[in-house]
């Protein structure tokens, strides 16, 4: 009901919504075939309308604005529609972008997450624009910083964003601990090493 509250531009609507202290708004495509096919709307609806609302809301909304986009592998993950997506995003100006992967069992069998390439390259795309960006990859870890937990740290962090190399091998060395550390948590498919712009990334593995 929200949804086509703002997808109907209804002032009504938009008023009783902006007296929310937080609001997360779902944008998982920027082109109508692939919104059709992730979020499955009611018919009656158009993806420019609902674009255009939430665009307004964002406008008039005083409280704490968020964005939650769900990578889906083969629909919405490749460079054109991230991009896109990360565009409009953008122009709602949200406090945090969230970008999730598909973790709980999905209405289709054939819905699987996007992999960890592509995850990191729409957190990457994302960051160059928003001033906050976090990934939900379903890993509830223990917290931010250092905890004395080395291994603990480095998945807690790299569930919620990648971690470059040099910051990896920072960590490490406050906790007095070498790369065999790092390396056995790849090997074991804790954590995934990907590439982007000639650096290395670590995300924690949740495909």
């Amino acid at each position: 009901m929200i949804l086509e509250w703002i997808a109907g531009l209804e002032p009504a609507g938009r008023a009783a919504l902006g007296r929310a202290d937080w609001v997360s708004l779902k944008v998982d495509a920027a082109d109508a075939p692939t919104w059709r096919k992730v979020n499955r709307p009611h018919a009656s609806l158009g993806m420019s309308t609902v674009l255009e609302g939430m665009l307004q809301f964002a406008t008039e909304f005083r409280g704490e604005l968020a964005t939650e986009t769900m990578l889906v592998k083969d629909v919405n993950d490749g460079h054109s529609a991230i991009d896109a997506v990360a565009t409009f995003v953008e122009r709602l100006r949200p406090a945090i972008a969230y970008i999730a992967a598909p973790t709980r069992p999905p209405a289709e069998p054939w819905v699987q997450p996007a992999s960890e390439e592509a995850t990191n390259r729409a957190f990457q795309r994302f960051a160059e624009r928003l001033p906050r960006v976090e990934l939900l990859t379903g890993f509830e870890g223990t917290g931010f910083g250092t905890t004395g937990d080395v291994v603990q740290d480095l998945l807690a962090i790299t569930a919620v964003h990648p971690m470059r190399e040099d910051a990896v091998f920072a960590l490490l060395t406050r906790n007095q601990a070498d790369r065999a550390v790092l390396d056995r948590l790849v090997a074991d498919s804790l954590l995934r090493r990907v590439s982007y712009r000639d650096h290395t990334f670590y995300l924690r593995r949740f495909s």
